[in-house]
């Protein structure tokens, strides 16, 4: 069992080596391993969760040098359920890739994805700061050449926008890191707790400048309102599988902040609750930006990628409250909004593909498949507003109840109400735009050539950018596949409706694990079994 702690992370590491060395060439036998890499990770990542589920923290040491000293690894709860979401996003939108023909599009599509899980597994399985930072980088260095992946002048240069700004969040990762370890001597996660705790109060300056930086950080992974300024370009203008992975990396940035300020800095710790007074009007203010983009958005590709925006703004008030009941309505709500986001970037691009790469609300003839795809749409848009019956609405109704006790509960509760409402009218707009009124064209058209008027004067033309790179549905290799992808995000939000009960009696379990610290700790530093002497 031990060994199957790291596999997350060996096991894309190695594929993407493999891939790049032997197989560069041969897209078939890159999409045969790539596949079976990203199963057979969802398959550890299942195996791991059912051991995980016992409440035992288990920790994998590398080089079998003892903690706080050596790198550790550690699985709980929280990082069984994001390796199991994380895992099970991957296989799902890369059989869209795959169908859509998006992999062929470039070099390197399924090493560069291999790199970006192993990432992402790294971050959800480290115990060790510094190690997050390096994950953090790796999973960065791959979305990079992702986000390029396929060219074209505007998406590089949203691309170059989307580097500058990691970077500079890397830089202010490393200074929060080096603040904390001036002040802890340690950058051990559990090391670190422990020596937080036995910090007295009147000397914890440094430290609290500390725990700010590192939010900030965070908040810039996660695109919290004012650092959120690079997602709609960059996910508008990323292919849409690599827009639905990015779903799972903003997650990356709320893990972070659950697990350092529920282990290292809680609420009763010196640090007090400095980050939580400054993480709710963030999240307020996100919420409300990002649906007001919905409202008013005029390309379906910023539309998505601002509902995405908004939903981390109802996620991250949940979170923001730090209790057990918040955190686990939040865990509920990040894997609704995972699943919902991914649907919702690969159905905006299956409408691409069928209108030459035009995503502009503006009139149309009717697409392919239009029926099908407007399906998939009116279903996906009610999960990602927050409508009954699917699990938007049961994730809202938990964030509400969550924050029923706070002294801001009047203003929370309204400004996820009306915000709401504004999603609800920008989907609405958007699809009748995109579905509804190229019905009406054809049958006017019809109609004036049956009286033998003149044709009317037909759609607007769209406003493609001269440099816009077009994405055909003749590219793709299989369409069915792209819609069972979908089919498949959107029975997971199905599942996660019937089987909700279970479901938040599981994130009532990770919750709970997350606020006893005591076990991790112990885990980490004084259950060293086999540890080198």
């Amino acid at each position: 069992m031990s060994h199957f702690i790291i596999a997350p992370v060996v096991l894309p590491a190695v594929i993407g080596g493999l891939i790049i060395l032997w197989m560069r060439h041969d897209m078939l036998l890159q999409r045969v391993f790539s596949t079976a890499g990203s199963v057979l990770l969802l398959g550890v990542s299942l195996y791991l969760a059912f051991h995980a589920s016992s409440g035992e923290i288990f920790v994998y040491r590398l080089g079998n040098w003892p903690a706080p000293f050596g790198i550790v690894l550690m699985l709980d709860k929280l990082a069984a359920l994001m390796l199991v979401l994380g895992a099970f996003l991957a296989v799902v939108v890369q059989l869209y890739a795959i169908g859509s023909g998006w992999d062929r599009k470039g070099w390197h599509f399924h090493a560069l994805w291999q790199f970006q899980m192993m990432g992402v597994m790294g971050a959800f399985l480290t115990g060790d700061a510094f190690n997050l930072f390096v994950f953090f980088e790796v999973l960065l260095i791959a979305s990079y050449g992702l986000m390029i992946h396929g060219g074209g002048a505007l998406r590089l240069r949203a691309g170059v926008q989307y580097v500058i700004i990691n970077l500079m969040g890397s830089t202010l990762f490393l200074a929060a890191l080096g603040t904390l370890y001036a002040v802890t001597g340690t950058l051990n996660m559990a090391d670190m707790a422990v020596r937080v705790a036995e910090m007295p109060p009147e000397d914890t300056a440094l430290l609290r400048t500390g725990a700010v930086l590192l939010m900030l950080v965070f908040a810039i992974k996660a695109a919290l309102v004012p650092l959120h300024f690079w997602l709609p370009s960059t996910y508008a203008n990323a292919p849409g599988p690599v827009a639905a992975l990015f779903a799972i990396m903003s997650k990356v940035g709320i893990y972070s902040i659950i697990r350092f300020y529920t282990l290292v800095f809680p609420g009763d710790s010196v640090v007090e609750t400095i980050v939580s007074d400054m993480l709710l009007p963030a999240a307020l203010i996100t919420l409300v930006v990002g649906q007001i983009g919905v409202l008013g958005g005029r390309h379906m590709g910023r539309v998505a990628a601002l509902s995405a925006i908004a939903s981390i703004g109802t996620l991250v008030i949940a979170v923001s409250m730090f209790t057990p009941e918040s955190i686990s309505a939040a865990l509920y709500y990040t894997m609704h909004s995972t699943l919902a986001a991914a649907a919702l970037f690969l159905i905006t691009d299956m409408i691409a593909a069928r209108r030459n790469g035009e995503l502009w609300l503006s009139l149309r003839p009717k697409i392919r498949d239009s029926g099908l795809i407007a399906a998939l749409f009116f279903a996906t848009a009610i999960a990602v507003a927050g409508l009954p019956p699917l699990s938007g609405f049961i994730g809202k109704l938990l964030v509400l109840e969550a924050t029923r006790d706070d002294m801001w509960w009047v203003g929370i509760w309204t400004t996820i109400l009306v915000t709401s409402l504004f999603a609800i009218v920008g989907f609405g707009r958007a699809g009748s735009t995109l579905f509804w009124l190229p019905f009406q064209l054809q049958r006017i058209e019809a109609q004036a050539e049956e009286e033998g008027r003149p044709r009317p004067e037909g759609p607007i033309p769209p406003k493609l950018e001269p440099d816009e790179h077009i994405q055909d549905i003749d590219d793709a290799v299989s369409p069915t596949l792209t819609f069972v992808s979908v089919g498949v995000l959107l029975a997971g939000l199905v599942a996660l409706t019937i089987f909700a009960r279970p479901a938040m009696m599981m994130a009532d379990a990770v919750s709970l694990q997350l606020f006893d610290q005591a076990p991790y700790v112990e885990s980490v530093l004084v259950n060293q079994e086999g540890a080198r002497e």
